[in-house]
């Protein structure tokens, strides 16, 4: 689970400043505010992670099938700068529900060290002719520092530091040219470059199995199909545009995914079936396929107990807009990740709402981390509720503002207590609703007098 993100001079962002993150985060503001450069950075480096081309510092997307296409690093640069940097805090991803440790061992000593946490931060150089890694550190607390520097002769050094203590170097091996790969791994020989070292390795892993475990819904979702084909095979996720959302729900619509506090379990289609009808948007939800023994399935729902059964394209819009957050959030594995963009969009207010409630349920009891930028008043409101409830606490949350003011975003942390009150609410937050409705009341009395 991310703790923490950070970036300057990416995007519009000169400087975030640490940025807790929580079970629930939240980014809220006006468009162009900065809201989603939050999460291209995340996805960023997830799409730099599964590049095959180690060489590459940045993955920054040209294919149809990437996460974020940002043209090149000098383009995201804010203001034309000519340095970046990234970082991040985690919480190593569990191993069938085990927490994964790191074992380091402490130079010197007969001792070591067991961590599941680290940070990460990467300052890059970013041009128009060339890209290159100025600095790379991975560190845990003040106990385990290990820094990737660029010398002043274009060459890289680096530095480890254990508890106070640093590893020998490897017997009779010369300095040789040491390179970062990516922007965050190293080469082969800068692990031979000490002794026991290997842990660096693990470090890189962790990296890689953190962003494995992401997973991604952007905000525009395709109309629902009439009839859709069983592939086989699992796919990894529901696809940036939802795509593969029924796919998914075939291949695992009778696998358990959800255990309530009662400890009843739920098998993945009746958890979905459950939330529609909650949410109110149907009454009854089933996939059957079209004929004994067909891989070719129909997705079918009732809106009412007396309505008749129809196809999900003959349903509202609502119900395929919402269908790929919701198998998203039972599909992928406990544990897991999920960055939601506008996941209210073209839904009704009330199942705006509602969506809050699935967020809230799945970090409780799938242990999800759910990162997401709305423009929706009613999911936040929905989101004091839950707190002013005591379904979920203030530090299950970070809820956040995102503001611009000539050109550079700023974030505003919301101040919200365990009542889910929020004690600094930003001027014209979702608009200037009271100011609308004394003008709409001035102006028909206006009418009235003349």
């Amino acid at each position: 689970m991310f703790k923490q993100i950070s970036m300057k001079n990416f995007k519009s962002w000169r400087d975030t400043g640490p940025v807790r993150m929580a079970p629930l985060t939240g980014f809220f503001g006006a468009n162009s505010s900065g809201k989603s450069s939050l999460l291209q950075m995340l996805l960023l480096l997830k799409q730099t992670a599964e590049s095959k081309d180690l060489n590459l510092v940045l993955e920054t997307g040209a294919m149809r099938d990437d996460y974020v296409d940002l043209g090149t690093p000098f383009e995201i640069a804010q203001n034309e700068s000519t340095e970046m940097e990234m970082g991040f805090e985690w919480t190593f991803a569990p191993t069938k529900a085990k927490p994964t440790l790191i074992r380091v061992p402490i130079p010197n000593r007969h001792e070591s060290l067991e961590i599941g946490e680290m940070s990460f931060k990467s300052k890059l150089h970013v041009d128009t002719q060339r890209n290159h890694v100025l600095q790379m550190q991975y560190r845990h607390r003040e106990d385990v520092l290990v820094e990737f520097r660029r010398a002043g002769n274009n060459r890289y050094t680096i530095d480890i530091s254990i508890c106070g203590e640093h590893p020998v170097r490897a017997q009779g091996r010369p300095r040789v040219y040491m390179k970062p790969e990516k922007c965050y791994s190293f080469s082969d020989e800068a692990l031979r470059y000490y002794q026991s070292t290997s842990f660096l390795n693990d470090f890189v892993l962790q990296f890689e199995r953190q962003f494995e475990h992401m997973h991604y819904l952007g905000p525009l979702r395709p109309y629902p199909q009439r009839d859709y084909t069983l592939i086989g095979g699992s796919p990894q996720s529901v696809g940036f545009k939802g795509e593969f959302a029924i796919h998914a729900l075939l291949a695992a619509k009778n696998q358990k995914v959800y255990r309530d506090g009662r400890r009843q379990f739920s098998k993945l289609e009746s958890r979905i079936a459950q939330w529609l009808v909650e949410l109110e948007l149907a009454n009854a939800f089933e996939t059957r396929p079209l004929f004994k023994g067909s891989n070719q399935y129909a997705v079918w729902l009732r809106r009412h107990s007396a309505s008749k059964e129809v196809r999900i394209t003959d349903m509202g819009i609502g119900v395929s807009q919402v269908l790929p957050v919701l198998v998203l959030c039972y599909y992928v594995p406990e544990g897991s990740t999920i960055i939601l963009e506008q996941p209210e969009l073209h839904l009704h207010p009330s199942v705006q709402a509602g969506l809050a409630d699935v967020f809230i349920d799945c970090i409780k009891n799938r242990g999800l981390q759910i990162i997401l930028e709305s423009h929706s008043e009613h999911m936040l409101r929905r989101l004091q509720l839950g707190l002013a409830k005591s379904e979920i606490v203030p530090e299950d949350t970070a809820l956040y503002f995102c503001d611009i003011t000539d050109g550079v975003s700023e974030l505003i942390s919301l101040d919200v207590d365990m009542f889910g009150t929020i004690h600094n609410w930003p001027d014209d937050f979702f608009g200037d609703l009271a100011g609308d409705m004394v003008a709409a009341f001035d102006a028909g009395l206006k009418r009235q007098v003349h």
